[in-house]
């Protein structure tokens, strides 16, 4: 169902994309906006058993295209050194594709946000993260996208300074 890279030598193994997701901070969530158009809004996230968290709020432009399409790609640059003088980059990234959805069930939501504060903020305290998490709760919409599909690449520059 969905395409191989094109530069197949370029792939990189799974378990090194999934490390990207672990490690990344931000991507780029592209979903089906108004009008037909794509929207890609830059995210925070967590990456957790095979999906990907995002927060927002409860309303707007990227909840409205969610309830519009559950179809999405999520892509994470790792990494995107400029080599002048090759005019490439040394580049890695990870793109996904999956299902996104709306978490309405609390246990689900309790756990995704905790999973998000904690990957922001590992060494604050159980109290301070509630704290946090309370302040917010009211106006926070999570959601969860399941991965059907995860594809790595890396630059030719990279590639060959491993072989």
């Amino acid at each position: 169902m969905f395409r191989e890279l094109r530069r197949k030598r370029q792939e990189l193994p799974l378990q090194e994309s999934i490390d990207i997701l672990m490690k990344g901070t931000s991507g780029v969530l592209a979903l089906s906006g108004d009008e037909g158009y794509p929207y890609a809004v830059p995210i925070s996230y967590v990456y957790r058993d095979s999906k990907l968290y995002f927060h927002g709020a409860k309303s707007g432009h990227k909840i409205d295209a969610v309830k519009r399409q559950e179809k999405a790609s999520f892509c994470v640059i790792a990494q995107d050194e400029v080599i002048p003088e090759k005019y490439t980059t040394a580049y890695k990234s990870v793109i996904v594709f999956g299902r996104i959805r709306i978490l309405e069930d609390e246990t689900e939501i309790k756990e995704a946000v905790e999973a998000l504060a904690i990957k922001y903020h590992p060494d604050g305290d159980e109290a301070g993260r509630q704290s946090e998490i309370d302040r917010f709760r009211e106006t926070l919409c999570m959601m969860e996208m399941s991965v059907e599909h995860i594809c790595g690449k890396e630059g030719l520059e990279l590639l060959r300074a491993r072989q």
